[in-house]
């Protein structure tokens, strides 16, 4: 369906093709942490069938699974080994189809999460790749010679540590993997590897999911001589082939992880007359505080200005091209509270603010796993207490290249994926309602504090801000549609923004410090009266000449004009 938007500041009219995901809310589930339902440990389908109930009182509208294939969990299933089975420690093809019913029933979509960009060492395709330079799976994955001394093809380094070369003896050759060596990368340039994604793709369509998070999909058009990894020479037309053979004629919902991304890239992707994706997400909110040379594990500070540069930036670029994806932490990124708020004395008052901050913004938000009740990071004493492969392969790497154990410690307890990864916290008694076996992962030890059952039951939690956040968005098609326009865009300590469609106008203001401070606001909002849609402290009215806000304070106003 379409609806005419009118354009207030332009005085025209355009028609916008509305999709039912414009005001949708995702949740991500991170499987073998979110609720394990047979007692081993680890997290399953089960579980998350069990918990449909609680994520529907939240409110969301799709749930984003991560991957749940076969897999021999080098990578926690981003390494899979039948793309039409499922792991055994998550359950069976039976209970996909179950989960994918009773979300129905509660009017949530399924998307899950597709790893085409590389598959497990343990695949079938890769398995007969590499028995023989002959074989008829050889370039389903990508092979090249050593060079006359023996050495890697080319110097590229694994995201995940080492060379992105791995020499197989059987054939005298050597395979190209971007992450780890269990993972190979696949030859998208095969247009035999093409038919068997789009084939494998519509079998999970036909089975009823609603779409697809489409991990590190700006890898696949890679030119692997040239060591050109993103945004390749032929990614969009492969795109556009994929869309043609999988996505015509259903109403789905496409996401493609691209860190890579600028907004012109951004729009090639999500243009919907181009036929690709339907929104991407991009990370540049989240690289500003990764040092430029070490990345991730040496932060840098989180600078507002700079923060709010990009947001607007990527708000504009997008406002009437292509969608944009609104999200603060996944299953790759340290807990939001913890990075950009308050993990301490104004956990609930920062958790709330960042949730309104990002929830009013154009786009679709995505809610990760136990946001909704500001988890936050976790601090283990040793390192053999983490699971995650980049953490573990990155600090033997990096500590044995002259990094301190205690300067790689810090990197990990701000950044590492593990603390996204700790089991999610239900309730204060054994294993925080997770599972009565041995997690499979260490918990966050502050899980008798914060917890699901305790959000519930206060009026006032995290819980309740996100579920008002969610319903509003349903509620208010300026909160979807209308325009951006930033407010204070130099003040040090307040990103604040206004979204206009038609008559009505919301302004959004936010106090990203834990100091109270006095705002003094331009002529054009002094005066205004309007509805307080939602804050986390007394609700506003009407903004006065100049406004003092609480630690960490945050409201929404509707203003609407004559």
């Amino acid at each position: 369906m379409t609806i005419d938007v009118k354009k207030s500041d332009a005085g025209i009219i355009q028609t916008l093709d509305k999709k039912w995901w414009h005001d949708a809310v995702i949740y991500q589930i991170y499987p073998r942490s979110f609720m394990d339902a047979n007692n081993d440990g680890m997290g399953d389908l089960a579980g998350i069938i069990s918990k449909l109930d609680y994520l529907k009182e939240l409110g969301i509208n799709v749930i984003w699974l991560s991957p749940v294939f076969k897999s021999p969990m080098d990578d926690n299933g981003y390494d899979i080994s039948d793309y039409q089975d499922i792991a055994s420690e998550f359950g069976s093809l039976e209970e996909v189809d179950k989960l994918i019913a009773e979300a129905a029933k509660r009017d949530i979509r399924i998307i899950m999460d597709l790893v085409i960009n590389h598959s497990s060492d343990e695949h079938p395709w890769f398995i007969e790749s590499r028995k023989s330079k002959d074989s008829p799976y050889r370039d389903y994955y990508i092979w090249r010679k050593p060079q006359s001394d023996g050495l890697p093809p080319n110097d590229f380094h694994s995201y995940f540590g080492g060379s992105g070369w791995e020499f197989d003896e059987a054939t005298g050759e050597y395979y190209f993997h971007q992450f780890s060596k269990k993972q190979p990368d696949l030859n998208w340039e095969n247009p035999k590897v093409q038919e068997e994604v789009h084939r494998m793709m519509n079998w999970w369509l036909d089975r009823g999911i609603s779409g697809f998070r489409m991990d590190v999909i700006d890898l696949i058009g890679k030119d692997v001589d040239k060591q050109i990894m993103t945004n390749g020479p032929h990614l969009h037309t492969l795109l556009q082939e994929m869309n043609k053979a999988t996505f015509v004629g259903r109403d789905l919902l496409t996401v493609g992880e691209a860190w890579s991304a600028t907004p012109e890239i951004a729009k090639l992707y999500s243009d919907p007359t181009r036929d690709e994706l339907s929104m991407v997400f991009q990370f540049e909110h989240i690289t500003i505080t990764f040092d430029p040379e070490q990345g991730k594990w040496k932060p840098r500070p989180f600078d507002l200005v700079e923060f709010k540069q990009v947001i607007s930036k990527w708000q504009t670029e997008l406002g009437d091209c292509g969608w944009n994806s609104l999200f603060w932490n996944n299953h790759d990124l340290p807990r939001a509270v913890s990075k950009y708020g308050d993990p301490g004395r104004y956990r609930v008052q920062s958790a709330k603010m960042l949730a309104t901050a990002m929830h009013f913004l154009k786009g679709t938000p995505y809610i990760y796993q136990g946001e909704e009740i500001g988890m936050t990071n976790v601090q283990f004493d040793a390192i053999e207490d983490y699971q995650d492969i980049e953490t573990l392969n990155l600090y033997q790497e990096r500590t044995a290249a002259g990094v301190s154990h205690e300067a790689m410690m810090q990197g990990i307890y701000e950044n590492g994926r593990d603390n996204a990864r700790t089991p999610m916290q239900w309730n204060n008694t054994l294993n925080a309602g997770f599972s009565e076996g041995h997690p499979w992962l260490k918990l966050n030890p502050n899980y008798p504090e914060i917890n699901v059952e305790s959000a519930l039951d206060d009026p006032n939690s995290i819980f309740y801000h996100y579920q008002k956040l969610i319903q509003l968005r349903k509620n208010h098609q300026v909160i979807v549609y209308g325009d951006y326009q930033p407010l204070f865009a130099e003040h040090e300590k307040v990103f604040a923004y206004q979204r206009q469609l038609g008559n009505k106008r919301v302004v959004v203001i936010n106090n990203f410090s834990a100091e109270p401070l006095e705002l003094t606001l331009p002529i054009s909002l002094q005066g205004l009266k309007g509805q307080c849609l939602i804050s986390n402290y007394a609700a506003r009215k009407q903004l006065s000449e100049s406004l003092t806000l609480a630690p960490y304070e945050s409201f929404a106003l509707l203003i609407k004009q004559c």
